[in-house]
């Protein structure tokens, strides 16, 4: 499979090029918002790829509308410019109704590295993601990435991101994850980025460990907020108490769960080790569900309230995350 950059020089037509739409919640998006490149039935071009080379060099405010399909790549983000990407859907709103698949299958030793094995890996930042599913068909018995975000200020909304373990390298940089499902079974969202997960979905297809933060110096800003989140089983597992929250990649990993639903897969001690000599950051708050109960937690710190957006993702959030959806 051909890996696509979005280094190339190639020109763009007059008018090809524009700024991205503003989206109504739950609306459904059926044909391409103003100014956007086409892909498959009825675009212009038959692969993302093309569009993304497309591009050029480029510097302006970009859009590719993605008809229904699946559509067998290897994206490398790396526009100059800031650029979205819309799935066609009959519902704005949520995942469950994407009908557009990026997928690709290699493992990371295969592949050389954990970026080198992603289905999608972003390294552009302001990118936005609207109602497209990611995945990596490798499944079980290696590292295999579906999604790297190795870039600030990105947001991906109701974007689905399917693997077994390492689905989502969450690596660097600001993150921002609305009304999406990540799915996976060991670490299955690990890195250092500081991401909030708002409204998600999070799914377990196997027993082993949500989270793998990364952080380890006091002066990193890093965090992973799980927020109003449905933690839960994969529909037909049986998986009581196999899923632990999270354990450190790095010694100084934090991560907090709030206001949300943790299922019955969810193991009474909640955390685990990994790194050696880890003292992690793990919190729980205002959680809810069979797995919610926090009276035999192991490693986790008390905290007072629910941590805001602006802990997580700085005071600036509102200037690059879609609050309208």
């Amino acid at each position: 499979m051909r890996f696509f950059t979005i280094f190339s020089a190639l020109c763009l037509g007059t008018g090809a090029l524009g700024s991205p739409a503003n989206l109504s919640r739950r609306a459904s998006r059926t044909s391409a918002p103003s100014g956007c490149l086409t892909v498959g039935t009825g675009g212009t071009y038959s692969t993302i790829g093309g569009a993304l080379t497309a591009l050029g060099s480029a510097t302006t405010s970009a859009c590719i509308y993605i008809a229904s399909g699946t559509y067998t790549e290897q994206l490398k983000i790396n526009y100059a410019g800031t650029l979205t990407l819309y799935g066609q859907t009959s519902n704005t709103g949520t995942y469950k109704s994407n009908t557009v698949t990026i997928t690709h299958t290699i493992s990371s030793p295969e592949a050389g590295t954990l970026d080198l094995s992603a289905t999608v890996n972003v390294v552009s930042d302001g990118f936005k993601m609207y109602n497209i599913n990611v995945v990596n068909g490798y499944g079980k018995g290696s590292q295999a990435v579906a999604l790297v975000g190795n870039a600030d200020k990105l947001g991906f909304y109701g974007c689905q991101f399917s693997g077994y373990q390492d689905t989502l390298y969450a690596k660097a940089g600001t993150q921002y994850y609305s009304n999406c499902m990540i799915e996976g079974a060991v670490d299955y969202i690990f890195g250092d980025a500081s991401a909030w997960f708002g409204e998600c979905d999070i799914v377990s297809n196997g027993a082993g460990y949500i989270t793998a933060n990364s952080r380890e110096t006091s002066d990193d800003t890093a965090w992973y907020a799980i927020d109003n989140c449905n933690v839960q089983a994969a529909s037909g597992t049986d998986l009581d108490g196999d899923v632990y929250l999270g354990r450190p990649w790095r010694v100084l990993a934090r991560v907090i769960y709030q206001n949300s639903e943790l299922g019955s897969l969810i193991n009474a001690k909640g955390w685990t080790t990994m790194a050696d000599g880890a003292t992690p950051f793990y919190y729980e708050i205002n959680n809810t569900g069979d797995g919610a109960d926090t009276s035999a937690r192991l490693y986790e710190s008390s905290i007072s309230a629910a941590v805001t957006k602006n802990t997580v993702l700085g005071s600036g959030w509102k200037d690059w995350i879609d609050t309208s959806y």
